[in-house]
């Protein structure tokens, strides 16, 4: 049984087929103003209006899948443009980041070749913490004992004299900032030598003083004030710091000419916002008192 209608399956294909030719080959061979030609208008003729009346029954079916593939897309392509956006702003980010500490980096090896500081051994750290008064009195730096980091050792930028460091761990350490009154820097003005202490002002949070001048020393606004490099015969303070290095500017000399004269000092370092210094962590001959 299943034979015979296997049969008869092929049997009704090879006719199809067969048809299928004769008809192609009768088309072909025909003119166009033949029978085949003829039914094949009729066909489109009588087919045509009812194409027609589909497409536009099916359009608004359409052009609402085509909307929605439309935003599908729209809000992938935004997705992907958010995503690369993003990316290129941290890039950018990194960069500019990159680039303003590769300034202060240049600046610190600037100031170590200015003022001579390859003998000191300066370790170059990153800052981790700072103190949340207003005083800003301490940061913390990734780098510590470990690194050859000891306490007492100086830390600088490239602007100027940052601080001391006063403890240290093996992975870090604290510096104390210059504007701290626990902190005092034998210190020289760069243009006539007049020496003191300069050490934070009793009332006033970040403001700077050189301490134990006479009235016989002249001091003006506008001047520098450095590291002494030495001891300090006034209050008898062996001095921590290589000699040079560059403290402040003096803004205001109150006095002047008397024993109780007043020497106000800015800091060259933004002490508000370090981002890297270094600390010297080996004494020069320069040095010693």
């Amino acid at each position: 049984m299943y034979d015979k209608s296997l049969r008869r399956r092929r049997v009704a294909l090879a006719l199809l087929v067969a048809c299928s030719l004769l008809l192609l080959t009768v088309y072909f061979g025909e003119s166009a103003g033949g029978g085949l030609h003829s039914v094949q208008r009729g066909a489109l003729e009588v087919l045509s209006p009812i194409q027609e009346g589909a497409s536009r029954v099916l359009k608004p079916a359409r052009d609402l899948a085509r909307w929605i593939g439309d935003t599908v897309d729209a809000k992938g392509r935004v997705s992907d443009l958010e995503r690369e956006n993003e990316q290129l702003r941290r890039q950018a980010i990194a960069g500019t980041d990159a680039a303003r500490q590769n300034v202060q980096l240049r600046r610190i090896l600037g100031l170590d070749d200015a003022a001579g500081l390859a003998a000191t051994r300066p370790v170059t750290a990153r800052v981790i913490g700072q103190s949340p008064t207003v005083w800003y009195g301490t940061i913390t730096i990734d780098k510590g004992s470990g690194d050859g980091v000891r306490v007492g050792q100086p830390a600088i930028t490239g602007d100027g004299l940052v601080g001391q460091v006063t403890t240290a761990t093996p992975g870090s350490a604290i510096v104390t900032l210059i504007t701290d009154s626990r902190v005092a820097v034998s210190a020289r003005v760069s243009e006539n030598g007049v020496r003191g202490v300069v050490q934070t002002s009793a009332g006033g949070a970040g403001d700077l003083r050189l301490r134990y001048t006479t009235r016989s020393d002249r001091v003006e606004r506008g001047w520098s004030v450095v590291t002494a490099g030495t001891s300090s015969a006034a209050d008898r303070l062996q001095s921590l710091y290589p000699p040079g290095i560059p403290i402040g500017r003096v803004t205001r000399v109150t006095d002047a000419g008397t024993d109780t004269q007043q020497v106000e000092i800015a800091p060259y370092a933004d002490l508000r916002r370090l981002e890297l210094v270094q600390v010297l962590t080996a004494r020069p001959n320069g040095n010693r008192p």
